[in-house]
Order: C-alpha cells, then sequence, then structure tokens
C-alpha cells in the first residue's frame, strides 16, 4: 500500500484515538513516520484540510450528536469536547452549522456533521472477490415497522461507491445527524416503484414513523414502506480495512442461502437495505422475504 497513504492512515487513528485531548503537530509527525512538516503536507494532500480543521470539525461533529441525545450544559459539552473555552466553542459552533449550540439543544435540526472516511478505504478493490472459505454469517428473521423513509436520490447508481461519486460522501454526516427509527441511517436498493425516472436504483436516508410531519433536508424525498419481513445477514467483526473482503464475505453467503429453508422466498416488492459497515459489528445486509407459497 501507499506509504504516504498508510501514514495519513496513522495520523487519522491517532486522532480518532485522541480526539479530547491535545494533539499536536509533534504527535502527529510521531504516528506518521515523518517530520511535522511533512506530516501536515501529507494529511492536506489526502483529506483535503488542515489537521487543525479536521479536528476542529470532527469535535463539533461529536459535540452535535451529544447536544442532540444528552440534556447537558454547554460549558460541559465545550470543555469534554477539547475546546479551551464556551466563546470559543460557540464561535466553532456557529460558523459550522449556521446556528448556536443553545438554539440545536433547544430544536435539533439535520445538520451537515464531518464524519471523514478512511483514507484506506479508497485504495479498496470495488469488484467482489470470489471466497472459497465463507467466515460464518449469522441469519436472523426481523421484522420492519410500516414507516417512512427520508431519501436522496441519485442518478444511476447501484452501490456506494457510485452513489458518493453522484451525490457527495458528506451527504452521511446529514442523515447521522437525525434520529431514525433504527439508531442509524440505512442505505437501499429499491424496487422499480419506488424509484423516480432518471434516478438511481440504490438510495441513502433515515427511517423515521410513519406520522413523521418534521423537517425534510432540501433535495429529499419521502417514501412510505409497509411492514415486512428481512433475513438480516451479519458477518463477523472484521479489521476496518478489510471491509472490502468482509462485504464479499457475507454477499457470497447470501448468494448461497435458500430461504426455503426458513420458510420464505424474496420479496421483489420490498427494498434490500445496507447497514454501515462497522467492523466492530460485522458487516449488515436485510434481504425482504415473504411467506413461500405452497
Amino acid at each position: 500500500m501507499n506509504e504516504h497513504l498508510s501514514a495519513v492512515q496513522r495520523m487519522q487513528d491517532y486522532i480518532q484515538e485522541h480526539l479530547f485531548e491535545e494533539i499536536t503537530p509533534a504527535d502527529l509527525a510521531r504516528a506518521s513516520h515523518y517530520s511535522p512538516w511533512y506530516a501536515r503536507r501529507l494529511f492536506i494532500e489526502w483529506t483535503g484540510q488542515t489537521p487543525a480543521d479536521y479536528i476542529r470539525r470532527l469535535r463539533l461533529a461529536k459535540s452535535a450528536l451529544r447536544l442532540r441525545d444528552e440534556k447537558c450544559r454547554i460549558l460541559d459539552v465545550a470543555l469534554d469536547m477539547g475546546f479551551g473555552s464556551v466563546d470559543g466553542y460557540q464561535r466553532a459552533f456557529l460558523k459550522e452549522f449556521g446556528c448556536n449550540p443553545k438554539q440545536y439543544a433547544a430544536n435539533p435540526v439535520p445538520l451537515p456533521l464531518f464524519l471523514p472516511f478512511r483514507v484506506e478505504d479508497f485504495s479498496v478493490e470495488r469488484s467482489v472477490l470470489n471466497m472459497e472459505n465463507v467466515k460464518t454469517v449469522i441469519v436472523q428473521v426481523v421484522e420492519k415497522p410500516a414507516r417512512k423513509v427520508l431519501i436522496k436520490r441519485g442518478v444511476a447508481a447501484e452501490e456506494s461507491f457510485a452513489y458518493c461519486e453522484e451525490v457527495g460522501c458528506d451527504l452521511w454526516g446529514l442523515l447521522v445527524s437525525m434520529k431514525s427509527l433504527g439508531g442509524e441511517p440505512v442505505c437501499l436498493w429499491l424496487p422499480e416503484k419506488y424509484r423516480k425516472p432518471g434516478t438511481s436504483k440504490y438510495v441513502q436516508g433515515v427511517e423515521v414513523p410513519p406520522d413523521y410531519v418534521g423537517v425534510v433536508p432540501e433535495g429529499f424525498d419521502v417514501i412510505e414502506l409497509p411492514k415486512a419481513q428481512y433475513l438480516m445477514f451479519q458477518g463477523e467483526p472484521f479489521p476496518e480495512e478489510e471491509y472490502g473482503r468482509a462485504i464479499a464475505e457475507v454477499l457470497a453467503a447470501i448468494e448461497k442461502f435458500d430461504p426455503a429453508r426458513l420458510g420464505f422466498q424474496w420479496d421483489g416488492e420490498n427494498p434490500r437495505i445496507q447497514l454501515e459497515p462497522l467492523g466492530t459489528r460485522g458487516y449488515i445486509e436485510l434481504w425482504p422475504v415473504k411467506p413461500a407459497e405452497k
């Protein structure tokens, strides 16, 4: 792997592990194995921003989620997140999101949270791997309630990389800022009846209750999905740098799986669902099913 990319990844990992501590140029230089000057240059080249801006934006994103989900004082959030003063935190929050933290805590609205991608992820082979020895994949029957989904449509994307190129990778931060039924955003492969002419099969969005009347971000559509059964396929936990292989292992297991073993058949009327690949829990996809015809 490109040594420069690996150096930036080491800096990203160091920042993630020490986000709420003081992080100096010397700390990042040691993590990168380069001089402070060259480490900074590499970081800007691969991430598009300085280490200081990257750290500040990541701290602000974490603080917004805390304000959304907890009853806490602005002072405590500012100090816990590594800001030197309340005034400095409030100015940074306002500049980043266009509202002050007190307003946001009282009325959380969708915000464009900064959620950086690991630079190593962009070096992963995008093609599906041929797996000879598929690892353990857990299969569970789950039921999704009737719900609405706030989605952002792409143009022609059928998978996440193409969608990111069409819509922009920053969308995920906006989705994470919104409260969802399942506690996290979802990625969907839409059946034809939920698509609009000239739009993508693959979309990302947030599931909300069927009576949702809150904010719909600009450029989003709202679709209504019925109560439905799914088979949830979950792979083993994996090192983050091996997420491509983890996805391929689960897809290989799904391809071999016969839903009739559990009394089902595939249901083409409901969307297939993908959750964010997280190494700590394993890759997850949900495939819609209905009772097998007798």
